[in-house]
């Protein structure tokens, strides 16, 4: 069968029937993961930037958290309502409507000069954000020049954007001019830059009827799809809150608690993460999906306890190696994650499949950072700080329990029967 009869008869492409890629193919592959790495690079520049807001507006820690939680609103919901509109449209006009809406989100940041407008800057932006980073999947996976490879870079993009975004920023604020209006400069020019990488690609989509339908605000996941997807959700929630409470709070807890009083340190804490989690995912890239979860819960656990005992010792150093290790976790969580997407979603399903792996992915990045912007302001930084670092570790810890039990599981349904009974048993 070839790939156009399987994509027809509803099943995905058989990988042995796939034509080589062209280099023109490559090429546009490679351009949209730098895309991709662009958009959440944009998305973290302003954590380092916080604390000069707060300086020169004057907000409380509940406000910046609820700042960082308006862009993740915007994010969820273009992520519920567009989510799966390029698999109706094509890729190629949901990405240019990303790519000029994001344009609109960086001249809002260049013009704030109040907290007002920066809330609004940050809703553009998370609406970009969203509708760009699912189709960004999809299209990844149409493009695939080789199995497994839009996999890692759906769950290295985010982390490797997350790290330059924060870290750039950082070195902006330290040692160049302008520190709350460069850094959206360049990333300015950038995304001008991807618009002409949009303009230029070829469809990687083709229309189909629905597209009004698939606006209708939705999550869920096809039910031949949840006995592989579910499983990693835990895992999935704890990785993404631990990076939201670093993207939010992280800078704060370097200045207040360890006496890092640094923009460029404030960048780096949030470096620490997701750069090494970004390592990670190149490095596991080609390990299976299923094998990587239990690494990724026992470092994304013990990282975070690590860097709690580190916080309350007032040791910087024992801190900074439980961010790299919890990082190491999150990227090895993400890869286990979206490699599972990537491996069993169909050509059809895939930009609604992405939008909700991405909707638990930040609904667990944001909740849980609001809540923890609150209780900063109701039991102090350190005390809430502690509480979240606690939490994840034990929502870590669970979804290591439950892909123990799930392995158990299968184990006994593939178990042979004895001699005699021939009554068929059930192999998941």
């Amino acid at each position: 069968m070839s790939v156009e009869a399987s994509k027809t008869a509803g099943g995905p492409p058989r990988t042995r029937d796939r034509k080589p890629p062209t280099v023109r193919t490559r090429r546009v592959f490679y351009a949209l993961a730098t895309v991709f790495v662009l958009f959440l690079a944009a998305s973290s520049a302003p954590s380092p930037l916080y604390a000069i807001y707060q300086q020169h507006w004057h907000f409380s820690a509940w406000v910046l958290t609820v700042v960082f939680a308006l862009y993740v609103v915007g994010l969820l919901a273009a992520l519920l309502v567009v989510g799966g509109l390029s698999d109706h449209v094509g890729r190629r006009p949901v990405l240019a409507a990303a790519v000029g809406l994001e344009v609109l989100a960086l001249v809002t940041f260049l013009a704030a000069e109040d907290v007002g407008v920066l809330a609004l800057a940050r809703v553009l932006q998370g609406i970009a954000t969203g509708a760009a980073t699912t189709t960004l999947s999809a299209a990844l996976v149409d493009l695939e020049p080789a199995r497994g490879r839009a996999g890692m870079f759906t769950a290295v993009a985010p982390l490797a954007g997350l790290a330059a975004g924060a870290v750039g920023s950082g070195l902006l604020v330290e040692l160049a001019p302008a520190p709350t209006r460069l850094v959206y400069a360049v990333l300015l020019v950038g995304m001008l830059a991807s618009a002409v990488v949009v303009a230029g690609m070829r469809e990687t989509s083709g229309r189909r009827p629905g597209a009004l339908g698939s606006l209708r605000p939705r999550v869920g996941l096809p039910a031949h799809l949840r006995p592989d997807i579910l499983p990693v959700v835990p895992v999935m929630v704890s990785g993404w809150a631990l990076a939201g409470m670093y993207l939010s709070l992280g800078p704060s807890v370097a200045a207040d608690l360890l006496g890092l009083r640094s923009a460029l340190l404030g960048g780096l804490v949030v470096g620490l993460l997701v750069g090494p989690g970004a390592m990670a995912v190149f490095l596991l890239r080609g390990r299976a999906a299923t094998a990587l979860l239990v690494p990724g819960a026992l470092l994304l656990g013990g990282g975070t306890l690590t860097s709690l005992v580190g916080i309350r010792a007032d040791a910087a150093w024992a801190a900074a190696l439980g961010t790299i290790l919890a990082g190491a976790g999150l990227g090895t969580s993400v890869l286990a994650a979206m490699g599972t997407v990537a491996r069993v979603a169909r050509p059809h399903e895939r930009g609604e499949v992405f939008a909700t792996a991405n909707v638990i992915s930040y609904l667990g990045n944001s909740v849980p950072a609001v809540l923890g912007g609150i209780a900063v302001t109701v039991l102090g930084l350190r005390t809430a700080t502690e509480i979240y670092a606690v939490t994840i570790a034990v929502i870590a810890l669970l979804a290591l329990l439950l892909h123990v039990r799930r392995l158990r599981t299968e184990r006994t349904t593939a178990t042979p029967a004895p001699a005699g009974d021939q009554r068929p048993r059930e192999i998941r």
